[in-house]
């Protein structure tokens, strides 16, 4: 992926309306997405020649190309990373594009994922996840709060971090989405309100964990040279890239249980970028659980593995903070979209295009996606 920066843009973002329950087919609420991030990128739906569904297989390409009426669709693919697949699609849309077999690219996600089949039913249907389902499943260890509870308390064991480090992320989206019209979540929380939450798998409690919405998101990728004469100014794509985690189908059997795909990623994404991590104004950071935020803060190298907990602290990740994170609220408090969303925010963000959560000056941004069992995924743009 050498010699990529800034050679793809992001040139049109769209967002469905995110609730509990959509009252609409998958297909629908993608097509909308989709449609909306065409007009903003001053696209037709015949100038798509490339299209990464969702890996889930709900709706495929041809959907795409009979729904939009693409004419000519060159390049489709998916990238079954879980979390960590919108992220990773930029990473595969770019690849094309700068390969020469596509010039603009559409990357959709959308489910009813609260009105429709629930986390647990669709995990245990993935293939990535039949190790889980021969050892671990059949002794109760079987929702993602069980699996992901584990790297949290080995933290907590080796490096002090505590349940109330981790209220502060909670805290700090929830403020966000409060910003956000179109957000599920939008009544204020305070640490007290975390930590009197019930308990869902020890110590992950329910508001460190995010929501089960309906929805969907789409981002169209173009050839910056073709971007530039687009509808709106082009969102570079500095750097991008993917890792995944030492044995990747099981978190338990793993050398360290507190470090992610994204340890991997992260290097290769800032050594394409050029940039280091003061550089960065503001970051849209996969946040399944709470937990998983602070660990990837670590993984990315903002701080050292186990400063995590004093590193999100003292409004340090707020909008006003060093460090603004997930200004939308996040898949804590605005929807789970499987990060697609935050892709949105990002790009959102750097145009000023951010309303009330806007950051001041915000001229380079990183997205990261989480999936699976901790693949890792990360994009840095600039405006």
């Amino acid at each position: 992926m050498a010699g990529i920066t800034d050679k793809c843009s992001v040139t049109g973002i769209g967002e469905t309306e995110y609730s509990r329950n959509s009252g609409r087919s998958v297909a629908a609420l993608q097509m909308e997405a989709s449609l909306k991030a065409i007009a903003d990128a001053g696209l037709q739906p015949s100038d798509i020649d490339g299209v990464i569904p969702y890996f889930n297989m709900e709706v495929v390409a041809e959907e795409f190309i009979t729904n939009l009426g693409i004419e000519d669709l060159r390049y489709s693919a998916i990238t079954p990373l879980g979390g960590a697949s919108a992220v990773s699609a930029i990473q595969a849309a770019v690849s094309a594009i700068v390969a020469g077999v596509a010039n603009h690219v559409l990357l959709p996600i959308g489910r009813n994922g609260s009105s429709g089949e629930r986390i647990g039913g669709r995990v245990q249907a993935m293939p990535q996840f039949r190790v889980l389902g021969e050892f671990e499943m059949p002794s109760g260890n079987i929702a993602p709060p069980q699996l992901y509870a584990h790297m949290a308390r080995r933290h907590m064991e080796m490096y002090g971090s505590t349940s109330r480090q981790l209220a502060e992320i909670a805290v700090a989206e929830r403020a966000n989405a409060i910003l956000n019209n179109n957000a599920v979540m939008q009544k204020p929380m305070t640490i007290e309100d975390h930590q009197n939450s019930r308990m869902i798998s020890d110590p992950l409690r329910l508001f460190d964990c995010c929501l089960e919405s309906d929805g969907a998101a789409a981002v169209i990728i173009s050839n910056s040279d073709q971007a530039k004469d687009l509808k709106k100014k082009p969102i570079y794509i500095m750097g991008v890239a993917e890792g995944h985690p030492d044995s990747p189908s099981n978190i338990t059997q793993r050398p360290d249980l507190t470090t992610l795909g994204t340890a991997k990623a992260a290097p290769r994404a800032f050594g394409m970028a050029g940039i280091d991590r003061k550089d960065i104004d503001v970051a849209e950071i996969y946040d399944c659980f709470t937990y998983i935020v602070m660990c990837q803060l670590e993984d990315l190298g903002f701080c050292k593995k186990g400063e995590g907990g004093d590193f999100i602290s003292n409004g340090r990740i707020a909008l006003d903070g060093e460090l603004p994170i997930n200004t939308h609220g996040g898949l804590l408090s605005q929807s789970h979209i499987v990060g697609m969303n935050h892709v949105c925010e990002l790009v959102k963000q750097l145009r000023g295009e951010g309303g009330k959560a806007q950051v001041a000056n915000a001229e380079i941004g990183l997205v990261t996606g989480f999936g699976d069992l901790g693949d890792g995924s990360v994009a840095i743009m600039r405006n």
